[in-house]
């Protein structure tokens, strides 16, 4: 619809029943995955909202992380509310409370931030023929957003969304000294930390004579069944039926350690 720049954009958060749908199109199966819907729909709602313009700074950008909390961004819009109010102009100010206004009513109605995330964009934008229409959306993202944000400008901000659609490519990650390991993984702007080991090596013994031999063997006996354990649980992260989960694997931390494990 001219005019609108979001007419055409489909709505990131309807879901679908299931996973995958396979069709037959001339002899040829095709396979149609949920999560390459789900980008093609956010790619489709970027471009309207990077799109929209509007008079003043009453179009609000509000990103929220899966463990934000939704009292304290209420709290925070009304505070931004209070702000607002001084705005000299009439028009830009009355904008802008109607944005936050609307923006506290979207946020009313999740009881709790959903799994991925949500993001809420209020404003009133420009259409074509120069009239201004009220436009409101939130929606969970179809995949953790690793960010916040609050702007209050003449545009909204789809930087977050932008990058949901960079590559989905996955690494581990294993960092590893001899007071622990961490083991990680990446994948674009989502990190996630999956699990953590902590040990307690003996250090290197002062003494001489047979008492530093047995306490040498001892300690290389540790390290060794250490940096074993190490490396079962990286087999057990990062391998599921013998074949790689993830497109690359990072080593860091201690290079006695780290190249003891590569081996």
């Amino acid at each position: 619809a001219r005019g609108n720049p979001l007419a055409c954009a489909p709505h990131p958060a309807r879901r679908h029943s299931c996973n995958m749908s396979n069709q037959r199109e001339g002899g040829i199966e095709v396979v149609q995955d949920e999560a390459e819907i789900e980008m093609w729909k956010i790619r489709k709602l970027v471009k309207g909202l990077e799109s929209a313009r509007g008079n003043g700074t009453s179009m609000i950008s509000l990103v929220i992380p899966p463990k934000g909390q939704i009292n304290l961004t209420n709290k925070m819009l009304t505070d931004e509310a209070g702000t607002a109010s001084n705005i000299k102009s009439r028009v830009n100010r009355q904008s802008v409370l109607d944005a936050i206004g609307s923006a506290q009513t979207r946020l009313k109605r999740y009881n709790q931030i959903p799994p991925n995330g949500l993001l809420i964009y209020c404003g009133t934008v420009l259409t074509d023929e120069g009239k201004e229409k009220k436009l409101n959306i939130d929606f969970e993202p179809f995949k953790p957003i690793n960010t916040s944000l609050y702007m209050c400008d003449n545009k909204f901000h789809t930087e977050c969304l932008s990058e949901l659609l960079q590559s989905d490519s996955k690494y581990g990650f294993v960092v590893m000294d001899g007071h622990g390991c961490l083991f990680g993984t990446l994948a674009g702007n989502h990190r996630e930390v999956i699990h953590k080991v902590s040990v307690d090596l003996p250090k290197k013994h002062g003494r001489g004579g047979q008492s530093a031999l047995r306490f040498a063997r001892l300690r290389l006996e540790k390290r060794q069944n250490y940096v074993r354990k190490i490396a079962e649980l990286t087999t057990a992260h990062f391998i599921t039926h013998d074949r790689p989960n993830v497109n690359g694997l990072v080593m860091a931390g201690s290079a006695g350690f780290k190249n003891q494990l590569m081996q």
